[in-house]
């Protein structure tokens, strides 16, 4: 009997691993990466360039300002949020490396300075609401994603990010809800922003 239940799980765990590769290799049978495409300009917000990465793993190189400051491998979704920041602010971030999660410091209170970054923290669920140009940090992957927050009203926010994916856009909305004091944006992984001082 027992060896009849080993048997069984066996034959349950190869068929789901056989399903797995096989619902993966069709549901991603047509994404297509253009290679000749990376590095073109897919959007913009504010006068900052944002650019096609093919690949949500692919790196083009680092990208340096002409000061030396390291904006961060092209063209991930790190490089455009410090350009960015870079360009519209003369932000330079104390430590320029690391990848997107780490972003945020979950020791640094509420509203207080990340002192990696240079900039305010707010923890997803803040009193302090969301504003544009804010740097929104998600605990997607392993690495993380960072976006800049492009439009906030008082149900939603707008991100534009870049490196989403070789299908996805490079602007996504998630809601917004106040509840009990705080600032909540309803999105798996949200794990707060950062703002200039």
């Amino acid at each position: 009997m027992l060896l009849k239940y080993k048997k069984g799980i066996l034959w349950l765990w190869l068929l789901s691993v056989l399903s797995y590769y096989t619902l993966n290799s069709c549901a991603f049978a047509n994404i297509e990466i253009n290679k000749q495409e990376i590095g073109k300009v897919i959007d913009e917000f504010n006068g900052v360039k944002v650019y096609y990465n093919g690949s949500i793993y692919n790196v083009s190189g680092r990208n340096i300002a002409k000061d030396g400051y390291n904006l961060g491998l092209k063209y991930q979704c790190v490089e455009f949020i410090k350009r960015y920041y870079y360009q519209r602010f003369n932000h330079k971030m104390p430590n320029s490396y690391g990848h997107a999660k780490d972003f945020f410091d979950p020791l640094v209170a509420d509203g207080k300075i990340n002192r990696q970054r240079n900039l305010l923290q707010f923890h997803n669920g803040s009193p302090t609401k969301p504003k544009v140009e804010d740097i929104i940090i998600l605990n997607w992957t392993s690495y993380g994603h960072v976006a800049i927050v492009s439009k906030v009203t008082d149900n939603e926010i707008e991100i534009v990010q870049q490196n989403s994916g070789p299908n996805a856009n490079s602007r996504a909305t998630f809601p917004l809800i106040f509840k009990d004091g705080k600032w909540i944006i309803e999105n798996y992984g949200v794990l707060g922003y950062l703002r200039k001082m």
